[in-house]
């Protein structure tokens, strides 16, 4: 079973020099094609998935440029312009002058059915938020739930399109929407007040927004959140322990905050005294990490997800899978190790978990702070003698446990490295 594709690729060829455009035309596999690159004074480049092709013999002029700007939108202050009723974005790379010297032709495609791995949890009314590398789908899955919200679930969809990527340029949308209604944003910068004016005039039950990547933006989405309107968006970030790091789109999950417990509450909870917490509810319900059109991890429960990562633990999340012929969607369940919080960008001096791992497959979780002095305290779970090598990519340290004490003292052996790895051998 395979997805339907709308990708009007010839409107975009149309608009290329003919040279490019036969080349196009010659390639078998043109339908897999990502981007088309035309940069001044080197040859015109096909991207696919699995590598590029040369497309033209001469090298590009500015002839060829102005050729393709002359048959296309206008550029926005993004430096991006598209063709009317189609969802291809041209993006124009400038020298000092303004002058444009190369661009990239990124083809834009309706994919009907790529919302299949997770239509059970679009249509629960859950706020979702997707991550994933540039190219990896996003804005397309986005384009799918829009417009299956509108049509099949009957809702009321605003989509604030920012860049008209997702409904495609022109005033009049793409039909890859649907029914959907679509605002689109004059400047980048206002992105965020598009989002709170889109709650307030339009009466939205749904609102659709690609690439939240700035402060004001996360905090717009927070507002709607808050309001009641599912939302459903996208941010560049391969996985959630990613964005929880990153001191802009944080928030987006709830965010780090470093928290200094007592001594009795951190000899309670078997813990340092300077530790990190979430520090809000979660923006978003649900946390899709998409790997392609036919697999995503989902995060079901952001909050006890976040939780669980700053506590150390293990977290447990959904693998979904389509098959390709059959359409038939698999979900596995996956528990992965405790999260490696890194402690620069979210102001503490709390440091990173290292999991260690005996012969008989036992796991045990040792929490290491960084201090700058290089003498901290680590967990220990059970009594243990002796000492212990936990070696990192890039250093030893020797651990030594007492059966007598629950804080076990350390010192490092060589300068702690802020890159570990995931488990290590444990000899007592």
């Amino acid at each position: 079973m395979q997805h339907a594709i709308t990708d009007d690729l010839e409107a975009l060829l149309a608009a290329l020099p003919p040279g490019i455009h036969d080349a196009v035309n010659r390639l078998e596999n043109r339908s897999e094609l990502l981007e088309i690159v035309m940069d001044l004074g080197r040859f015109a480049e096909g991207r696919f998935p699995e590598g590029e092709v040369i497309l033209s013999t001469q090298p590009i002029t500015s002839g060829d440029l102005e050729y393709v700007v002359e048959r296309i939108g206008e550029f926005g202050d993004d430096n991006r312009a598209g063709i009317e009723r189609t969802l291809h974005r041209i993006s124009a790379l400038r020298n000092r002058k303004g002058k444009v010297v190369g661009l990239t032709c990124r083809i834009g495609r309706a994919v009907l059915g790529s919302i299949a791995l997770i239509r059970d949890i679009v249509e629960q009314g859950q706020s979702i938020l997707i991550l994933g590398r540039p190219g990896v789908g996003k804005t397309t899955l986005l384009r799918e739930i829009a417009r299956v919200l509108a049509d099949e679930a009957n809702k009321r969809v605003v989509v604030v399109d920012t860049s008209n990527e997702i409904a495609g340029d022109g005033d009049i949308p793409h039909h890859g929407i649907g029914r959907a209604r679509r605002m689109q944003v004059a400047r980048t910068a206002e992105q965020h007040a598009v989002m709170i004016e889109a709650v307030e005039n339009h009466m939205p039950q749904v609102i659709i927004i690609d690439e939240i990547g700035t402060e004001l933006e996360a905090a717009a989405a927070r507002t709607i959140a808050e309001r009641g309107v599912q939302l459903v968006a996208t941010a560049h970030g391969n996985s959630l322990g990613n964005l929880l790091v990153n001191p802009t789109l944080s928030d987006l999950v709830g965010g780090i905050q470093t928290v200094t417990l007592g001594d009795e509450e951190a000899r309670r909870r078997h813990t340092q005294k300077s530790i990190l917490e979430r520090k809000a509810p979660p923006t978003f319900d649900v946390v899709v990490e998409q790997q392609s059109w036919e697999e995503l991890i989902v995060h079901r429960d952001v909050a006890d997800t976040v939780d669980s990562m700053l506590r150390g633990h293990a977290i447990t999340a959904e693998e979904r899978t389509r098959d390709e012929e059959t359409g038939r969607v698999s979900v596995r369940r996956i528990s992965t190790g405790g999260m490696e919080v890194p402690t620069w960008g979210v102001g503490s001096f709390g440091g990173p978990v290292i999991h260690v791992r005996e012969g008989q497959g036992e796991t045990l979780t040792v929490p290491v702070a960084a201090a700058e002095n290089g003498v901290s305290f680590a967990r220990w779970d059970r009594a243990s003698k002796g000492s212990v090598m936990a070696a990192t990519n890039a250093s030893a340290v020797a651990l030594r446990a007492s059966p007598k004490r629950k804080f076990a003292p350390w010192r490092r052996q060589e300068r702690l490295q802020r890159t570990w790895n995931t488990s290590v051998p444990l000899h007592c």
